[in-house]
């Protein structure tokens, strides 16, 4: 079984932002890297079991975990992240108490009220089915969830709506968060034979893929279409700064999403779409030289603005798998220099924070200015799908 001290192992690699000294002092601190990392993990096994109170947040300010109730968007990730540290750890009281966690987000397979049945029941269910195997109530739960997802979907327009409010504004809102939920599209039609969630799947992909893009290959974050003609209505964000700006966490999405779609369907329509946002993201000044970004490329302010470790992650976690695909070394050089920084360059939370998190400096909701540079759960997923991610490359 796999172990922390792992993660050593995989960041002796060749980067030009890595100097000799830097590496060395990774070996040197290995110890030390490792037992805070524990440490970290720890405090998600010592958080209280409360089916009304999944840790979304941490206010570092206030000294107050910010907790939502499993219909939150955010719910899945906390039995997710569970779920992966037992993958990276072998210890079963994690095993264990993701089991506890995972079983209170089963009600939310009938809340049709948002598109996040993928991040919700995927990211909970979805990690406990790949662990448990052949989980036949699981199997259920996803089929169930898939079935209430895709009563958002429009066949005239060909896509999932993603939000319910603003409705005096738009009639129609696709988000790129939204690819991330096809996932759970695609593991029901595996589990059941069924094609229909593929195909409602592959036809929201394609119509994200001809809308939702502009030729330097960013995302806008919101697209909203008209219900009657099928039109796009107009592309706005609701989290970036501006309209036309890159909200970077919303690139990662797409990269991310694309990635992944293209591994059920093997159309290099999508790989080409996650190999040309994978470029803007990693090539554009104003990436910092650690792999972390701005949470938003085009602010004006950089750069005195906060960074989004969980942007990062998402990438990172996203061009592990884009290099299987393409053996780009960039993408598996951008993964492992993240990876680096956050183990490296204060990233990861002092022991002494009593909160169910790993990592800081993750950046929320703009619009509602919330969240911003903090711990956020969603962070610590991808980080750590990252690391398992970066464990299957070297051990397949």
């Amino acid at each position: 079984m796999f172990r922390v001290s792992f993660l050593f192992i995989i960041l002796g690699f060749t980067c030009i932002s890595c100097k000799s000294e830097d590496k060395n002092k990774v070996v040197d601190s290995e110890k030390n890297i490792e037992t805070l990392l524990n440490e970290r993990y720890n405090k998600l096994l010592s958080y209280n079991i409360d089916s009304t109170a999944f840790p979304r947040s941490y206010s570092l300010e206030k000294k107050q975990i910010k907790k939502v109730p499993s219909k939150d968007w955010t719910s899945g990730f906390f039995a997710g992240n569970l779920w992966q540290i037992y993958k990276l750890t072998g210890n079963k009281a994690f095993k264990q108490r993701a089991k506890q966690w995972t079983a209170f987000i089963e009600k939310e397979k009938f809340n049709g009220k948002t598109h996040d049945m993928g991040f919700k029941v995927f990211c909970s269910f979805g990690n406990g089915l790949d662990i448990e195997g052949d989980n036949q109530t699981y199997k259920d739960i996803i089929i169930t969830s898939a079935n209430t997802l895709i009563t958002r979907y429009n066949p005239h327009i060909k896509s999932i709506r993603s939000w319910d409010f603003n409705k005096d504004k738009w009639q129609f809102p696709v988000i790129i968060d939204n690819m991330m939920n096809l996932e759970l599209l695609f593991e029901a039609t595996k589990i059941s034979g069924d094609s229909t969630y593929h195909n409602i799947a592959v036809n929201h992909a394609n119509t994200t893929l001809k809308n939702h893009f502009r030729p330097d290959g960013s995302t806008w974050h919101v697209l909203d279409y008209d219900t009657i003609s099928g039109q796009v209505r107009g592309r706005v964000t609701h989290q970036g700064i501006s309209d036309d700006s890159a909200w970077a966490r919303g690139q990662g999405w797409a990269i991310n999403g694309y990635t992944m779609v293209y591994r059920y369907t093997k159309d290099k329509a999508y790989l080409d779409r996650a190999i040309a946002t994978a470029n803007y993201f990693i090539n554009h000044k104003n990436l910092p030289e650690d792999g972390i970004p701005y949470w938003d490329f085009s602010h004006p302010d950089i750069p005195n603005i906060s960074r989004d470790v969980s942007a990062g992650a998402i990438v990172a976690s996203g061009l592990v798998e884009l290099y299987k695909y393409t053996k780009n070394e960039a993408y598996i050089n951008y993964s492992k220099k993240v990876v680096y920084s956050i183990k490296n360059k204060n990233y990861i939370l002092p022991e002494s924070i009593e909160a169910p998190f790993v990592l800081n400096h993750s950046f929320g909701d703009w619009s509602k200015r919330d969240e911003m540079d903090e711990p956020i759960v969603y962070g610590d997923y991808y980080f750590l799908q990252t690391l398992l991610r970066l464990q299957s490359l070297n051990t397949n």
